[in-house]
């Protein structure tokens, strides 16, 4: 027997022009924290689209081309190293959302956001919903650009500085990155107001 896996809700308030915002890299040593804003059709459906972390890369792939083609807007941000390290991660994960959904044509009615944290944007309306990308189709078209553009951007930095092996790992604090660190150092790339290594705070930058 097959079971088919029930489409996720269009978005919370049907009746208004409502943008989903959700990011990426949040827990990582190193790059950017990327977030991503995304108003769908209201006749948008699509069976595969979930929270990024529940689809392949392939998948996801897909997913970005179709949602870059067929959404009424969508915003894509990166905030980089330095900012984090002066605002800190969680009002740069805020900002970047805020920045996405700034790039929005036109501006939303309400944004509903991936988590349990946020700030008022522009006297725009918000819901805060945890685990929302995989419970509303335009959450989860944030969480698949969001995660596909941050990727790319890893992918590229990887060739500069291959010992970090950021093509696989994309930043974050898996045992060969933070061995990588501990037998080369940092790079510009990584958060310097981040715990690199648990027993090391001072690191030598290169």
């Amino acid at each position: 027997m097959v079971y088919l896996r029930a489409m996720l809700a269009h978005q919370l308030h049907p009746d208004l022009i409502e943008c989903g915002t959700d990011e990426a890299g949040r827990g990582c040593l190193a790059g950017p924290v990327t977030a991503a804003a995304v108003i769908l059709p209201k006749d948008f459906a699509n069976d595969l689209l979930n929270d990024s972390k529940k689809v392949s890369a392939v998948t996801r792939k897909e997913l970005r081309s179709l949602l870059e083609q067929s959404c009424l807007s969508y915003g894509v941000t990166h905030v980089f190293m330095e900012e984090i390290d002066t605002i800190n991660i969680l009002n740069a994960s805020i900002t970047a959302m805020q920045r996405s959904i700034d790039k929005l044509t036109p501006l939303p009615e309400h944004i509903a956001v991936d988590g349990n944290r946020f700030k008022s944007f522009k006297d725009i309306p918000h819901s805060c919903i945890i685990k929302g990308d995989g419970k509303y189709l335009h959450i989860a078209a944030a969480s698949i650009l969001a995660k596909t553009y941050r990727d790319e951007f890893m992918e590229n930095i990887h060739e500069e500085y291959p010992m970090y092996n950021w093509k696989k790992n994309k930043g974050y604090p898996t045992k060969e990155h933070r061995e990588a660190i501990r037998k080369y150092g940092i790079t510009k790339y990584h958060r310097k107001s981040f715990r690199l290594l648990p027993e090391q705070f001072a690191l030598d930058f290169k």
